[in-house]
C-alpha cells in the first residue's frame, strides 16, 4: 500500500498533467483537509517531491488565503544540452542529478532503462570518492552520458 505522501505527490502530478500552463495553485489547509493529514504532511510532500532539482518551480504565499502554486519547468525540445550544461555545472549533487534524470524521462528525451542506468552510474555507491569529488566527478560523468546519448539522438 502505497502512503499518503506518494498519494499527495500522485495527485499533484495529475492536476499538473491536465493544466493547461503545466502550473497549479493549491491551498495547504484545503489539500490537508482533503487527504485527512496535517499541512506540514502537505509541506514536505511539497518540499521534496516538488523542487527545483526534481523540475518544479514552488511559490508561496503564507497567512489568510495562502496558497501554493507549483509550476513544471518544461525541458525545452532543440536545446536540451544547453539546458543540461546550465543545471548540472562543474559539480551536482545525487538528489539533483536524480531529479535531472527523472525530468529527461517525463519529458520523453530518455527512456526507463536509460534512466535506471544513468541513475546507477551517477549514484553514491558508484561513485566511492569523497565530497567535494564525487560530486564534481558525477557532473563530468553524467554530462558526457548524456551528449553522447542525446546527440546520437539527433543523428540523421
Amino acid at each position: 500500500m502505497r502512503n499518503i505522501s506518494d498519494i499527495i505527490e500522485q495527485y499533484l502530478k495529475n492536476i499538473l498533467h491536465g493544466s493547461p500552463d503545466g502550473s497549479v495553485e493549491i491551498g495547504r489547509n484545503e489539500l490537508a483537509e482533503q487527504f485527512q493529514c496535517v499541512p506540514s504532511q502537505i509541506n514536505y510532500v511539497i518540499s521534496t517531491r516538488f523542487s527545483l532539482e526534481k523540475g518544479y518551480i514552488v511559490e508561496s504565499k503564507r497567512g489568510g488565503g495562502g496558497y501554493v502554486r507549483i509550476r513544471k519547468i518544461e525541458i525545452p525540445g532543440g536545446g536540451v544540452l544547453s539546458y543540461i550544461f546550465n543545471t548540472v555545472r562543474d559539480a551536482i549533487s545525487q538528489d539533483a542529478a536524480e531529479g535531472l534524470i527523472m525530468q529527461l524521462l517525463e519529458s520523453g528525451h530518455i527512456d526507463e532503462r536509460i534512466a535506471k542506468a544513468l541513475t546507477a552510474a551517477v549514484s553514491r555507491e558508484s561513485l566511492r570518492i569523497n565530497l567535494p569529488h564525487r560530486d564534481r566527478v558525477r557532473a563530468q560523468l553524467l554530462k558526457n552520458m548524456l551528449v553522447a546519448l542525446l546527440s546520437h539522438d539527433n543523428q540523421p
